[in-house]
């Protein structure tokens, strides 16, 4: 394969707001710029690109199970919030009108209370454990969990809204969403912030959508393993056991489970008696970020008043925020909640208030620069965890790994405080990673190799709306 350069940089005004340039819906190729040249060479250097964005677009409707995408087989049979909202962005580059279908079907599921559950339990299946007889009860088995993830929708959304061919379609679904995201925002604001601190808690692992991250070791430590009832995990059964969460790790995760299934998910009631209660930064900077988006729907669609409530929220993060970051370690760290205190962990999670807006230029130096250090340490980035750490695995889950979406969340933040070589860099490493060795759920960035779940959605969705616009061959 021949070596990448980004594209031109993004004007200033314009990189707050990255965007991924859906194609007509109408069209069922994704159309790569300048792929068809009379030039060989050109063409060469474009084909591994080319077959990844058909592998994308193939992946992609293999796992559609009628308005909705499964993340994997086997793996993972169900709908994943985050996962949805981030496919989205894939489907937008196919087909518009599936695009916001996946967030239709993902809304769907919303609580009365506003939560929107981090699994959506559509159809049964055999091949994943915890299902809807463990969140809910054997006789009348709830359709989802009773947890949430981080809010990517209303980014997704925002984005669907500014970038669609189809601007009516594109406005009907907006209005017909919008409320459902406020309720969801409103929510978060409530259930998860009661003392109206400005940020908000993660209750379970399983929420920050980073299980098993270094962040979490402290803080599930303490958590109690209670007397449940005995299970088998069916993950194991599709991914090596060298890949996954410890199983000290899934008792504390089912404990919570089944503490929280005690008073049915009431969530006046969770935060207070949750033993595992963090700052996470995850949720925390895509929440700012899907802030900024709602309220920019809000002014778009005459909601005025909605507008300035969100204001209130977003002002009151943006103070906080300072309090996550640690100057001596040049990036920011999450919070146990319980004890006040930073968790020691220094994770990619660190670099995601650059995705929100929220870190000060002295800030965003001081993560450039540590990031330049992370990648400097392994062939591929972005690790999820400081590679100079002694614990770093480079093969299990969110303790070493490489995952796209994560890197295309930096790199967009990147970009917006003008790191744009950093920026390309990461892009480079990631294209590298998936041309090499094909989608997949994760990669070592050791080695380059794939790990975890295969054909895996939102990598997929990855290359049809981040990577064919962000790659070109070198000239």
């Amino acid at each position: 394969m021949g070596p990448v350069a980004c594209l031109t940089t993004v004007p200033a005004e314009a990189q707050a707001h990255q965007s991924f340039h859906a194609n007509d819906a109408a069209s069922a190729v994704v159309v790569i710029p300048g792929a068809i040249n009379t030039d060989k060479g050109v063409n060469d250097e474009y084909e591994p690109l080319k077959n990844l964005l058909e592998l994308s677009k193939q992946i992609l409707t293999e796992n559609d199970r009628g308005g909705y995408t499964i993340p994997a087989k086997g793996l993972y049979p169900y709908q994943w919030n985050w996962d949805s909202a981030l496919v989205a962005l894939g489907w937008a580059t196919l087909d518009e009108g599936r695009a916001w279908q996946e967030l239709e079907m993902l809304f769907s599921a919303q609580w009365e209370d506003g939560l929107v559950p981090h699994i959506v339990f559509h159809k049964p299946s055999p091949t994943y454990f915890p299902g809807p007889e463990i969140w809910g009860t054997v006789e009348q088995p709830m359709g989802t969990t009773g947890i949430t993830q981080p809010p990517v929708a209303a980014i997704t959304v925002r984005k669907l809204y500014e970038e669609g061919v189809n601007k009516e379609l594109a406005m009907q679904k907006a209005k017909e969403l919008f409320p459902k995201l406020l309720a969801w925002h409103r929510w978060f604001q409530t259930a998860r912030d009661p003392h109206g601190t400005g940020l908000v808690a993660t209750l379970h692992p399983w929420e920050s959508g980073m299980d098993n991250s270094p962040a979490w070791d402290e803080p599930l430590h303490n958590v109690p393993v209670d007397p449940i009832p005995p299970y088998v995990r069916k993950d194991l059964g599709h991914v090596d056991s060298a890949m996954r969460p410890k199983q000290e790790e899934y008792d504390r995760f089912l404990t919570l489970v089944y503490r929280f299934r005690a008073v049915n998910y009431d969530c006046t009631k969770l935060y207070f008696l949750s033993p595992f209660r963090v700052t996470d930064l995850c949720t925390n900077a895509v929440l700012y970020r899907a802030n900024l988006d709602l309220r920019w729907l809000a002014t778009e669609l005459g909601e005025n008043e909605i507008a300035e409530e969100i204001d209130g929220w977003v002002e009151k993060a943006h103070k906080a925020f300072d309090t996550l970051y640690d100057a001596e370690a040049g990036m920011y760290k999450s919070k146990d909640q319980l004890t006040g205190k930073l968790l020691a962990a220094k994770t990619s999670a660190g670099f995601l208030p650059l995705f929100a807006r929220v870190a000060s230029a002295e800030q965003a130096a001081a993560l450039a620069a540590t990031l330049e250090r992370w990648l400097d340490c392994v062939k591929s980035g972005i690790p999820s965890y400081d590679p100079e750490a002694a614990n770093f695995e480079p093969l299990r889950y969110w303790r070493g790994p490489v995952w796209a979406i994560i890197n295309w969340m930096i790199t967009d933040g990147l970009r917006a405080y003008g790191y744009e070589d950093l920026a390309c860099r990461v892009e480079a490493d990631t294209y590298e990673l998936l041309v090499s060795h094909g989608i997949s759920e994760y990669y070592n960035p050791v080695t380059g190799a794939a790990a975890g779940g295969k054909l895996f959605s939102w990598t997929a969705a990855m290359c049809l709306a981040w990577l064919s616009k962000a790659v070109t061959p070198a000239c």
